[in-house]
């Protein structure tokens, strides 16, 4: 009978250290959100991970007094829940500002923290490390990479001065060749002195170093009067 109780205890603790497991991988992504001030910090991270973690434990272990060959429970079924669950709490970390769409990322921290905390629930310790570890890297190493493809495919405005119904899309289309592709909006009325046409062009994922080609090769068609880039 000591050893059934001795046993039980050593299980209960094994339950109670994965718990903390999960708050401490679930915190070292939660310092990294926090040090960028998202509303979805270090301890909304940990929360998540802790939540996520004692969900798969009373999965796997709450129902257990309950089991008998008349009774056979699914442990995953109630862990599913969290995978979708967690989408509520991550659309609130997603703002939208104008055209920008800010928070995506937090969001998605969130729903891997949980999976974190589902993993150490399960006793994956070495996999929800590794998880977090791989976690870390990506929103680390990898930033300064986004932003220089964010910085180098970015959206530019031109504007264009030109005679009367001379530029079109075909005309565009021609002259830029595949860079034509890459334009979003193409706005064309006539200028206050009603002696020209001004064009709006928005061009996106257009690279930086093109965008210079782009001007001289509009600029030197010979109905175009004057072009400008507003930054």
């Amino acid at each position: 009978m000591m050893k059934a109780v001795g046993l039980a205890s050593f299980q209960e603790w094994e339950l109670v250290a994965r718990l903390l497991l999960a708050a401490v991988l679930g915190s070292f992504i939660g310092i990294e959100r926090e040090r960028l001030a998202w509303a979805a910090g270090l301890r909304t991270h940990m929360l998540v991970s802790v939540g996520a973690c004692l969900i798969m434990i009373v999965s796997a272990y709450g129902f257990n007094s309950v089991l008998n060959s008349h009774v056979v429970l699914d442990p995953s079924r109630v862990a599913a829940q969290v995978v979708s669950g967690i989408g509520f709490l991550g659309a609130g970390t997603i703002l939208l500002r104008g055209e920008i769409v800010r928070g995506l990322t937090t969001a998605a921290s969130l729903w891997a923290v949980a999976a974190i905390g589902l993993a150490v629930g399960s006793g994956l310790y070495l996999e929800a490390t590794a998880a977090t570890v791989i976690m870390l890297a990506i929103l680390t190493a990898v930033k300064p990479f986004e932003e220089w493809l964010q910085h180098r495919n970015r959206q530019y405005e031109l504007y264009l001065w030109a005679d009367p119904q001379t530029v079109s899309i075909d005309i565009l289309n021609e002259v830029l060749g595949y860079r034509a592709k890459r334009i979003t909006r193409f706005v064309r009325a006539p200028d206050d002195d009603g002696a020209s046409d001004k064009i709006q062009l928005s061009m996106t994922r257009l690279p930086s170093d093109e965008l210079t080609d782009v001007l001289n090769t509009l600029g030197a068609l010979p109905f175009v009067r004057k072009i400008a880039q507003n930054d």
